[in-house]
């Protein structure tokens, strides 16, 4: 780790507080077991109706599920 003003490990876990957490190659970062990915880029809506943000809202919601960086609607 680099740059990290707060580390600790209280009961085995691991938090930081400030800073920058690196996770090399070898590594790899955990949300409830799951690896956390880059989510995709998402370009700025240019909707003019309701119907067409809500299609960019949705395509922004499928690209943060991929990610691991959120859950789906249904639990899962």
């Amino acid at each position: 780790m680099s740059n990290v003003k707060n580390y600790a490990e209280p009961g085995g876990g691991k938090w930081v507080v400030g800073g920058t957490l690196e996770v090399t190659a070898e590594g790899q970062l955990l949300l409830d077991g799951i690896p956390l990915a880059r989510a995709a880029t998402q370009a700025d809506s240019t909707a003019t109706t309701i119907a067409d943000l809500k299609t960019d809202f949705n395509a922004l919601l499928a690209k943060l599920q991929a990610a691991g960086l959120m859950e789906s609607g249904d639990g899962g």
